[in-house]
C-alpha cells in the first residue's frame, strides 16, 4: 500500500478492503467497477466469473489454467492476460504495457476515477 503515495495526484484511490467480509461483498464492489486489474488471485477469478472486464498479470511460470502464450482465456471471455516474459522480469516492467492499454483510444476504460480492492482472501 505504500506505493499508492507515488501515484499521480489526479487519481482518486479508495481502499475498500476494510468493508469486505466475504466474496459477496467483493462481488458487489467488482460489479461497480469498469475494470479489474489483478495478479492471479481470487479477485481475478471472481471478476472473470462475473464477466467483468479484467486484466490479469501473470508471472512467468503461471498456473496451468492460464494455458501458454495467450492473451485470452477460454474460461473467462472478458479477461485479458499480461505475462512476464522471463523469470526475472519485474511487475514494473509490465506497467508500460498496462498504461498503453489504459490510454489507448480504443480502450473503453475510464481513467478518471480508480478504486482499489486489496485481495485479503
Amino acid at each position: 500500500m505504500g506505493q499508492l503515495s507515488e501515484l499521480p495526484p489526479h487519481l482518486s484511490i479508495r481502499n475498500w478492503d476494510p468493508l469486505l467480509s466475504d466474496y459477496a461483498d467483493t462481488a458487489a464492489i467488482i460489479a461497480q467497477l469498469d475494470l479489474v486489474i489483478s495478479v492471479d488471485t481470487s479477485v481475478a477469478h471472481l471478476a472473470g466469473s462475473l464477466a467483468k472486464p479484467t486484466w490479469v498479470l501473470l508471472c512467468f511460470n503461471s498456473d496451468w489454467r492460464w494455458l501458454l502464450e495467450r492473451e485470452d482465456t477460454p474460461y473467462y471471455p472478458t479477461v485479458k492476460l499480461f505475462r512476464q516474459q522471463h523469470p526475472q522480469q519485474s511487475w514494473a516492467s509490465l506497467m508500460p504495457t498496462i498504461m498503453a492499454e489504459l490510454n489507448s483510444p480504443t480502450s473503453s476504460v475510464s481513467t478518471r476515477t480508480s478504486s482499489l480492492i486489496v485481495d485479503s482472501f
